[in-house]
C-alpha cells in the first residue's frame, strides 16, 4: 500500500514512520516549520517539502512518481494551544485551509482514502467527575487550535456526505513518547528538571489530561485505516488521567529531582479543565486496545530525552 504521511516530520507522524515503514510504502510531506524534524524520518521514508495552506505548492505535486496514493494519514497540523492564542491566524491557514486543500486531493482521486488525525480538543473540556466525551456530533472547542480542528473534521464530514470520499476520523487524547517538541508538557518537565530549573505549572495545576503513548496511538490510526468504517469517528484514549500537577510530581519522582522546582504561574487563558475520552468504539469494534501502561511508556520518554 502506498501511503502519504503529512505532517511526518512532527511528533506523531514521526513515529508512525518509524513504526510502519516496513509495512507500507510511505511517502512523507511536511511543511518543515520549527516543530518538525527532518532528520527523525530521512532513513525512513522520503519527505516531499510542502505547505498544505499554499493550494499551488500542493498542485504542483500531484503527478507521477508521487501520485496516485492509496491512502493518506493527515497528521499535519498547528497543534500548541498557547500559540493558537497568540497567532491564531497561523492555526487557520494550517488546519483548515491545509485540510481543504487535501480533500481537494482526495475528492480529485488523486488519493483513494483518508484518516483524518484530530484531537479530544475539539469537544470542549469536562468538570471532575462527568462522563468522557462520547458523542462525535457535539463540538464546544475553546482555543483557537481546538476550533480549528474542529472546523477540518466537520469539512472532512461533509466531504464523505457531499462527495463520498473513502474517509475517517481519529480523535485521540494527549499523546507522549519520544520525538515530542519541546514546547509541550511533558519534554518541558523533562528538560528542566534535568537542568535544575523551575518548571511552570498554570493555575493550582488541577487540570486533568488523559494520557496515550505515542505507539499506541500510532496502532490505533493503522487499525482505523485498514479495518475502519466509511465515515466514521474513532475516538483514542488509554483510559489513565491525571492532574498536571501530579504529572510534574510523579516524573520529578522518577528523575529523583525535588518538588521544590515547581513555579505555579498565571493561568492560560480558556483553560480547559478536563479531557477524557469515551474509546469503547474501537476497542470493541476493530478490537485495539492500549499496550504501554503509563509508568513504562513515561520511563521510555524520559530516558529518551535524558540521552538525546
Amino acid at each position: 500500500m502506498k501511503v502519504l504521511v503529512t505532517g511526518n516530520c512532527g511528533f506523531i507522524g514521526t513515529n508512525f514512520v518509524k513504526l510502519f515503514h516496513k509495512k507500507y510504502d510511505i511517502e512523507g510531506m511536511d511543511a518543515l516549520k520549527y516543530a518538525s524534524d527532518l532528520e527523525a524520518t530521512q532513513h525512513y521514508c522520503t519527505t516531499i517539502i510542502c505547505d498544505l495552506s499554499d493550494g499551488l505548492d500542493l498542485e504542483s505535486w500531484l503527478e507521477p512518481p508521487y501520485l496516485p496514493f492509496d491512502a493518506c494519514i493527515h497528521f499535519a497540523a498547528e497543534s500548541h494551544v498557547d500559540n493558537s492564542i497568540s497567532n491564531p491566524g497561523v492555526f487557520v491557514q494550517s488546519n483548515i485551509v491545509g485540510t481543504f486543500n487535501l480533500l481537494e486531493c482526495v475528492r480529485r482521486g488523486y488519493i483513494n482514502k483518508l484518516v483524518h488525525v484530530s484531537t479530544d480538543e475539539v469537544y470542549g473540556d469536562l468538570q471532575p467527575g462527568d462522563p468522557p466525551f462520547s458523542n462525535p456530533n457535539i463540538f464546544n472547542p475553546s482555543s483557537p487550535y481546538s476550533a480549528t480542528k474542529a472546523a477540518a473534521d466537520m469539512l472532512v464530514m461533509s466531504y464523505i456526505r457531499t462527495y463520498g470520499i473513502d474517509a475517517s476520523i481519529v480523535r485521540m487524547s494527549n499523546n507522549y513518547g519520544p520525538h515530542q517538541y519541546e514546547e509541550k508538557l511533558i519534554p518541558v518537565i523533562i528538560d528542566k528538571a534535568s537542568k535544575d530549573q523551575k518548571i511552570p505549572v498554570y493555575g493550582t495545576g488541577k487540570n486533568m489530561r488523559e494520557w496515550i503513548y505515542v505507539e499506541d496511538a500510532c496502532k490505533a490510526i493503522d487499525d482505523v485505516l485498514n479495518l475502519g468504517k466509511l465515515g466514521e469517528v474513532y475516538n483514542i484514549g488509554s483510559g489513565f488521567e491525571i492532574e498536571n500537577l501530579d504529572l510534574v510530581k510523579k516524573i520529578l519522582d522518577l528523575m529523583g529531582k525535588p518538588e521544590s522546582l515547581i513555579s505555579f504561574v498565571e493561568d492560560r487563558k480558556g483553560h480547559d479543565m478536563r479531557y477524557f475520552l469515551d474509546s469503547s468504539k474501537i476497542r470493541n469494534e476493530l478490537g485495539w486496545k492500549p499496550e504501554v501502561s503509563f509508568e513504562e511508556g513515561i520511563q521510555r520518554t524520559i530516558d529518551f530525552y535524558l540521552e538525546v
